[in-house]
């Protein structure tokens, strides 16, 4: 009996943790959906935060992808205030940096494209 006793006590205890977390999430202006799909931006920066490093390198394909999944993240990375963020501040600014060089070496393309 007091077993289940102890069960029940640590399940309440983990519903009233639940609820203090998306308390604290609301109170913070941030909308729940919001935040899961910050976390899951938050894993993708890593991902793309690697590929930045060789973007020079990549094929025009890896480039287009490269900037879709970039635009999610940064879409994402916009709804959550950015002192939730700033500990990956160094990786969104590469990523970014990334993201706009190779949109402005397809843009100067384009341009060259267009005139011949």
């Amino acid at each position: 009996m007091e077993f289940m006793a102890i069960i029940y006590l640590l399940i309440f205890v983990i519903f009233v943790l639940v609820a203090i977390s998306f308390l604290q999430i609301r109170m913070a202006g941030i909308k729940i959906k919001d935040f899961a799909g910050f976390i899951q931006a938050n894993e993708m920066l890593d991902k793309l935060y690697n590929f930045s490093k060789r973007y020079n390198l990549m094929s025009p394909q890896e480039q287009i992808i490269f900037l879709a999944e970039a635009e999610k993240v940064f879409e994402a990375y916009d709804k959550i205030p950015s002192i939730v963020w700033e500990d990956e501040y160094r990786k969104y600014s590469e990523v970014l940096q990334a993201y706009q060089n190779i949109r402005m070496t397809r843009w100067s393309e384009e341009q060259k494209s267009t005139k011949n």
